[in-house]
């Protein structure tokens, strides 16, 4: 990790009592969106592996936001793989994954959340909530018409996608997840998470060096300075500052409710393939895989796997067998894909 693994330390050692129990954000999102920034083209270009073409769809849930996603292979193809990546990192994250899934026939879409990589960036930390980010991608996955999807998903791609996939349990056919979780204000959360969310977030000065720390291999010059490519000035990180004082940590925390609603009416009674790929060297997230095994019925004997020598980011320790344990994951578990949508009859 180098000097990425020494600022981490540093930072996580001079956490204090004050530091480690933040307030939650409840009063995030309750008002409007006054002001939006938008990273210029130019911090895109040359960046190393990733030759895909951007695409737009522009919101209207919450503002008028411009939201980025990756669109590769077919648009005809008869199922699509959902990418979800989650914070500080954005589709760049997954460049090493899509040519092999394209490759297996597949339309593969992988998302920027909004104020994260190409995607716009309201202003204000408090124009950040998990129930808008939910609203953003669920209205993203109707506008472009995803159906018949698998989804893979990671840190808060997890807590994003897996609660689209409650609003639209009909259009996803199979769940793999790695290093994430549906937090509902009880489960405890391990120390380093506690020191992420109250300390190490907020003063990280640089989040490719973040992602470097939070891998297994050591990551290019140019590979974290594509991390960081999406944020021109610190006024562009209010989502990356803000995203770890939203997860739903307490009981008091926002989106408590919402979250146990998807447990109880989606998830424990999930039938269809559910799949975990946890890492071997995530603090965070570790044993995580374990209550989806537990409470979700579709997770029953299928091949949770924990991915070795992998850090918090997996994909970018082992890309290539994410992408091959994904494809065989959909192998084993054939489905009925979905008729066309019903429309009135007359």
């Amino acid at each position: 990790m180098g000097r990425s693994g020494d600022i981490f330390k540093k930072l996580a050692a001079g956490a204090t009592p004050e530091e480690l129990s933040f307030s939650a954000p409840l009063d995030n999102g309750l008002t409007p969106i006054s002001e939006v920034l938008r990273t210029p083209d130019e911090h895109f270009r040359d960046l190393p592996d990733f030759p895909f073409p951007p695409h737009y769809f522009q919101s209207r849930s919450h503002g008028d936001i411009r939201i980025h996603y990756l669109d590769e292979g077919p648009k005809t193809a008869r199922e699509t793989i959902l990418l979800m990546h989650g914070e500080p990192s954005w589709c760049f994250l997954y460049r090493h994954m899509i040519p092999p899934l394209v490759a297996a026939g597949f339309r593969v879409v992988a998302p920027d959340l909004v104020g994260f990589g190409r995607s716009d960036k309201p202003a204000r930390r408090a124009d950040y909530s998990y129930e808008r980010h939910v609203s953003w991608m669920s209205e993203l996955v109707v506008a472009i018409g995803l159906d018949n999807c698998t989804l893979f998903a990671q840190d808060w791609g997890g807590l994003i996608g897996l609660r689209v996939v409650s609003r639209y349990p009909e259009r996803f056919l199979r769940i793999a997840i790695g290093n994430t979780a549906l937090p509902t204000g009880n489960q405890g959360f391990a120390e380093a998470f506690k020191i992420w969310a109250g300390v190490v977030s907020q003063k990280f000065p640089h989040w490719g060096l973040l992602v470097d720390a939070s891998v297994v291999r050591t990551l290019s010059p140019a590979e974290q300075d594509a991390y960081e490519a999406p944020f021109p000035s610190e006024a562009f990180k209010a989502a990356s500052r803000e995203f770890p004082r939203l997860v739903p940590q307490y009981p008091d925390h926002a989106s408590v409710e919402e979250n146990m609603g998807a447990w109880r009416r989606v998830f424990e009674r999930w039938q269809k393939p559910f799949l975990t790929l946890f890492s071997d060297s995530d603090p965070v997230t570790k044993n995580g895989e374990k209550i989806w095994q537990r409470r979700v019925p579709g997770a029953k004997g299928q091949a949770h796997h924990i991915v070795e020598k992998a850090g918090h980011f997996l994909q970018e320790d082992k890309p290539l067998e994410l992408a091959e344990r994904i494809l065989e994951f959909i192998r084993r578990n054939p489905c009925a894909l979905n008729p066309p949508p019903a429309t009135a009859k007359l």
